[in-house]
C-alpha cells in the first residue's frame, strides 16, 4: 500500500510540475539549462515589450526560464541546418513576471531569417526567454549555450519600458528647446514623449490619415522655419510630409501622388539656398528629391532637372540608362556628409539589390560647389554622361558591390576627415568594409585586422561615441564596435541595445538608444562631454549640413549636423562629443552651410551650448596686404595674389544676399578662380587657408 501510494504521489507531482511548466505564460515558463530544445508550437500569452531590432508587434509567445548558476555569456540560437528556411524571433526579459524588462533578443542575426543572440547572465538571476510566432509557427530547435563572459564593456545601458506606440521611432527635438524627445508614429497620430527635467510629458497629436506611413524610414527637421519640427514618412508606395503648425499642437498632412518605394530618407539643403529640401532613396527606380521654394512648399524631382539638380543626384533619368528596359534602383542607405572638407555636403548611398552588377555598387556623390554632383564611386561607367572623358570615376575607391542597407560615418582616428564603416547585410553579400579617408578625396581599405570582420550582419549601422572617450564608435545590429583610437575596434555583443534612434533622452551628455517600447539609457561613466545645438539664420534653421569641430588635448574631433543616419530611425539633430578626462576645449568652430564661420575659445566641458549662426566673431581678416585679386572688374576669371599658400584652401564666392554661389577645395593650389558661370554683378570672394585663417575681398564681374 505504501509503495502504491508513493508512486501515485510521484505521478501526481510530476504531472502537476509538467502542467505548471506549459510554457504558455511567464508564470508557466519551462525551466531549461544549457542544451538543445524543440519548440513544437507557440500558443502562449503575448507581452508588449519587443526586445529585437524590428518593431513589429509581438505575436503569441512560448516561454522558457533560465537561472544562471554563475556569471555567463549566454547564447541562444536557431542558426542550424535543421531549421533552414524557417523564420524565428526571441526576446529575453529580466525581472519578475509583474515587472519584466528587456535584456536581450534577436530576430535575423543568423543565416537567412534565423536567430542568434547573446546576453549577460549573472549568478542566481532568472531570465525569461520567449519565442515569438510573429513570423511563423513551424516546429524548430534552439540551443542555449553557456560561456565564460568577456570583461564587461566600458559602458552600461539600462532598459526602460516607455509608453510608445506606432510604426517608427525617433529621438529628436520636436519643440525647438534643444532637448531630444521620443517620437513614434501611427497613421493618424504622432505620439510624443517630450523631454522635461526629470522625465517626459506624453503628448498625442491627432493628424489626418497619412497616405503613407513610415514603414521604411522617418526623417525630421523644421523645413518651414516656424520653430517646430516637421516629419517625413518614407512608405513602401510613396512619401508623406507632416508639417507642424506654428504652435506645435498639430500637423498638416501632405502627400504626393508619385510612386516611391522609399528606403532611407533625409532632410538636407541640396541647393544651399538656406531652405531645407528632402531626399528619399528609391528601391526600384532612381532616387527622388523635393526642392523647397522658400515658403515651405516642396516640389518633386527625379533625376537631372534644370529646376532641381542639373546633374541629377543618386541616380539618373531612365533615358540615360545604357540598359534598355531597366531602371536604376537598389538605393538603400543615404548619408549626407562633408567627406572632402570643402565645407559643402556630399552624399553616400549604400546599395543593395539583385540583378545587374551596376545596381550593386555603393555610390559617393561629390558636391562640386556649383549646383552639380558627380559620382566618384562609379566603376561601371553608368554615369559616364557626367564625365568629360566619357569614362567612369572611382577615384574615391568606395565603388564596391557590398550588399548593404546602411553605413556608419565618423572620424575614427581624429585626423579631421570622415571615415566610413560599410556593413554587409547578410552572409554571402560580401564582407564588411572599414575605409579610411586619406584627406585627398580617396579612401584606403583598413578592414583586415581592424576587428570589424566579425561584426554581425544586418541592416542597421550608425555611429556615436557611446563611452564618451573621444573616439567615434559604431552601433551595428545589436552590437557595438568600440573604437580603440588606432583604427581598431573591439566588438561587444552583449549588454548592448538593439538598433534604434540615437540621441540624449535625459540631457546627461551620454547617447541613449530608443526602439519599440524600450529606451536604453546610457549610464554616465565619469567621462566629460559637450553637446552643441545649432540654430541657423542665413543657413537652414537646424544648421543641417554644418560642420562642428572641436580641438582639445585629444586632438581634433568633427561632427556633421545630419537628418537621417543609419537605415530607418531618426536620431538627434544635435551634435555630441566625448572628451574622456579632458576638462577644457581649446576651440569650437562651426562651418555653416551659408559659409559663415563661428569660433569660440576656451569652452568648458559638460554643458549644452545653443549656438546661433553668426553670434561669435570669426577669424576673418580683410587686408589687401595679405590678399589681392586681378583683374577686378573681371570677365571670366580672376587671379589671387597672396602671401599665404593657397594649397587646399577653401575658395568661395558669395552674392550680395549672402548666398554661396561657388565653392571648392583648391587642390593643387591654383591662383585662378573661374567666374564664367556667374552672372554680371558684385560678389564677395573668400579664402579660408589650410591653417584656418579667413580672408575676403569684393569682386566685380562684368
Amino acid at each position: 500500500m505504501k509503495k502504491i501510494f508513493l508512486i501515485t504521489t510521484i505521478l501526481i507531482f510530476t504531472s502537476f510540475e509538467l502542467y505548471s511548466q506549459s510554457g504558455n505564460s511567464c508564470d508557466e515558463a519551462i525551466a531549461i539549462t544549457a542544451g538543445t530544445y524543440t519548440v513544437n508550437g507557440i500558443n502562449g500569452n503575448s507581452f508588449d515589450a519587443n526586445c529585437t531590432e524590428y518593431d513589429a508587434a509581438n505575436g503569441e509567445l512560448e516561454w522558457y526560464s533560465y537561472t544562471s548558476t554563475q556569471d555567463y555569456l549566454v547564447t541562444v540560437s536557431t542558426d542550424y541546418a535543421v531549421n533552414n528556411g524557417l523564420d524565428t524571433r526571441f526576446h529575453v526579459y529580466g525581472g519578475d513576471c509583474e515587472n519584466l524588462q528587456c535584456v536581450g533578443g534577436d530576430d535575423d542575426s543568423g543565416d537567412g531569417y534565423l536567430s542568434h543572440g547573446s546576453f549577460y547572465a549573472y549568478t542566481g538571476n532568472t531570465y525569461l526567454i520567449a519565442w515569438d510566432d510573429r513570423w511563423g509557427t513551424e516546429e524548430f530547435e534552439f540551443t542555449l549555450e553557456e560561456n565564460d563572459p568577456p570583461p564587461p564593456p566600458p559602458f552600461e545601458f539600462s532598459a526602460i519600458n516607455v509608453n510608445s506606440v506606432g510604426s517608427e521611432r525617433g529621438l529628436v527635438d520636436m519643440t525647438g528647446d534643444g532637448l531630444d524627445d521620443l517620437v513614434s508614429i501611427q497613421s493618424s497620430n504622432v505620439n510624443l514623449l517630450v523631454q522635461t527635467e526629470g522625465g517626459f510629458e506624453e503628448i498625442n497629436i491627432s493628424t489626418d490619415q497619412a497616405d503613407y506611413t513610415p514603414s521604411w524610414s522617418m526623417a525630421a527637421a523644421d523645413f518651414d522655419r516656424n520653430g517646430y519640427t516637421d516629419l517625413l514618412y518614407g512608405g513602401g508606395s510613396g512619401v508623406t510630409f507632416m508639417r507642424a503648425n506654428d504652435d506645435g499642437t498639430g500637423f498638416s498632412e501632405i502627400s504626393g501622388n508619385e510612386y516611391v518605394f522609399s528606403q532611407r530618407s533625409n532632410f538636407i539643403d541640396i541647393n544651399n539656398d538656406g531652405h531645407l529640401d528632402a531626399f528619399v532613396c528609391h528601391d526600384v527606380q532612381p532616387t527622388v528629391y523635393y526642392i523647397n521654394d522658400g515658403d515651405g512648399n516642396l516640389q518633386f524631382f527625379q533625376g537631372p532637372n534644370e529646376n532641381g539638380v542639373i546633374s541629377g543626384i543618386g541616380g539618373v533619368e531612365y533615358s540615360l540608362s545604357p540598359y534598355p528596359g531597366e531602371q536604376e534602383g537598389g538605393n538603400y542607405g543615404s548619408v549626407w556628409i562633408d567627406f572632402d572638407n570643402d565645407r559643402d555636403v556630399d552624399l553616400f548611398i549604400a546599395k543593395c539589390r539583385g540583378g545587374n552588377i551596376q545596381w550593386k555598387y555603393n555610390e559617393l556623390w561629390r558636391n562640386n560647389g556649383d549646383g552639380t554632383f558627380s559620382n566618384i564611386a562609379d566603376v561601371t561607367g553608368y554615369y559616364s554622361g557626367f564625365y568629360p572623358d566619357g569614362g567612369h570615376d572611382n577615384s574615391s575607391n568606395l565603388g564596391d558591390p557590398v550588399q548593404t542597407w546602411s553605413s556608419a560615418w565618423g572620424d575614427f582616428d581624429n585626423d579631421g576627415y570622415m571615415d566610413v564603416y560599410v556593413g554587409a547585410s547578410a552572409t554571402g553579400d560580401g564582407d564588411h568594409k572599414l575605409m579610411q579617408n586619406n584627406g585627398d578625396g580617396t579612401f584606403t581599405d583598413r578592414t583586415s585586422g581592424s576587428g570589424v570582420e566579425n561584426a554581425p550582419f544586418g541592416i542597421e549601422n550608425d555611429s556615436g561615441d557611446f563611452n564618451n572617450d573621444g573616439y567615434i564608435d559604431v552601433l551595428s545590429n545589436g552590437s557595438i564596435l568600440l573604437n580603440n583610437g588606432d583604427f581598431t575596434f573591439t566588438l561587444y555583443e552583449s549588454g548592448v541595445p538593439g538598433p534604434g534612434a540615437i540621441g540624449d533622452a535625459n540631457n546627461d551628455g551620454f547617447l541613449d538608444v530608443f526602439n519599440g517600447n524600450n529606451l536604453y539609457q546610457n549610464n554616465p561613466n565619469g567621462n566629460n562631454w559637450l553637446k552643441v545645438v545649432t540654430i541657423g539664420t542665413t543657413s537652414n534653421i537646424n544648421g543641417i549640413g554644418a560642420r562642428v569641430e572641436i580641438t582639445s588635448a585629444l586632438g581634433t574631433q568633427i561632427r556633421d549636423v545630419q537628418s537621417g543616419t543609419g537605415f530607418r530611425y531618426m536620431g538627434s539633430l544635435n551634435t555630441y562629443f566625448g572628451l574622456g578626462e579632458n576638462t577644457n576645449i581649446s576651440t569650437l568652430t562651426i562651418y555653416w552651410p551659408s559659409g559663415t564661420v563661428d569660433v569660440m575659445n576656451n569652452v568648458s566641458v559638460n554643458q549644452s551650448l545653443m549656438i546661433t549662426e553668426g553670434q561669435t566673431l570669426s577669424a576673418e581678416i580683410s587686408s589687401l596686404n595679405q590678399i589681392s585679386v586681378f583683374p577686378n572688374p573681371a570677365i571670366n576669371s580672376i587671379e589671387i595674389k597672396s602671401d599665404y599658400s593657397l594649397e587646399n584652401a577653401i575658395i568661395s564666392v558669395f552674392d550680395l544676399n549672402g548666398r554661396r554661389v561657388l565653392n571648392y577645395k583648391n587642390v593643387g593650389g591654383s591662383n585662378l578662380v573661374d567666374l564664367s558661370s556667374l552672372s554680371i554683378g558684385e560678389y564677395i570672394l573668400r579664402v579660408i587657408s589650410f591653417e584656418g585663417n579667413i580672408y575676403s575681398t569684393k569682386v566685380l564681374k562684368r
